[in-house]
């Protein structure tokens, strides 16, 4: 599964926050791009998890509004066929959500998705938020997350940090959380889906 999603990205990753140096792809292609998904409004914050250490690598944060977009700030998911402007990634149909957590998820590292429900106001916040924001520079991925989440109503009282662990911990203790884990080998067998119990420590 692992290589029918790598044909169909064909994206360069990296597992930690990277300087992104590819061009943004104009307005008209954003506009065009647009995707709504039916699911309810929601926030998802992704977190790439070293296998071994337990560290984290990487940190987004996934809209589901009027439009479902990725927020992949300082990321490396790019593909010519992905509309990308300012670290938003436009057009997320269920194939290119597959495939980005895909990418990610390999031997060493596994993703770490919890979704949150919210209202339409706070979801329409948060894409405003996230499509204003603009590219953000390598190795603040997570603080420019928490940084778009403290802006919206009830995720104030989230805490600054850098560390993509830290803030999935703090994200694990708000209300409504449902945390799925991906983990994929080498060879490209999926082992997904268990629903995540109490994060371990750090």
């Amino acid at each position: 599964m692992k290589r029918l999603f790598a044909a169909l990205a064909a994206v360069a990753f990296l597992a930690a926050c990277s300087v992104d140096q590819s061009p943004d792809s104009p307005i008209e292609a954003v506009a065009a791009a647009a995707y709504r998904s039916p699911s309810a409004p929601s926030l998802t914050i992704f977190t790439m998890v070293n296998n071994r250490s337990g560290n984290g690598g990487h940190t987004s944060l996934m809209v589901n509004g009027s439009q479902r977009v990725i927020f992949d700030p300082a990321g490396s998911f790019r593909d010519k066929r992905v509309v990308e402007r300012g670290d938003v990634l436009y057009g997320i149909t269920p194939g290119w959500l597959a495939a980005y957590k895909s990418a990610h998820a390999r031997v060493a590292f596994h993703v770490v998705s919890q979704e949150i429900p919210v209202t339409a106001a706070q979801a329409e916040a948060a894409l405003r938020l996230v499509q204003t924001n603009g590219s953000v520079p390598g190795g603040f991925c997570t603080n420019s997350t928490i940084s778009i989440l403290r802006q919206i109503d009830g995720f104030q009282g989230i805490d600054t940090t850098i560390f993509p662990v830290k803030l999935m911990k703090q994200i694990a203790t708000l209300p409504n959380v449902t945390t799925t884990k991906l983990f994929e080998d080498d060879n490209g067998a999926a082992v997904d889906g268990a629903r995540a119990g109490p994060l371990l420590a750090e």
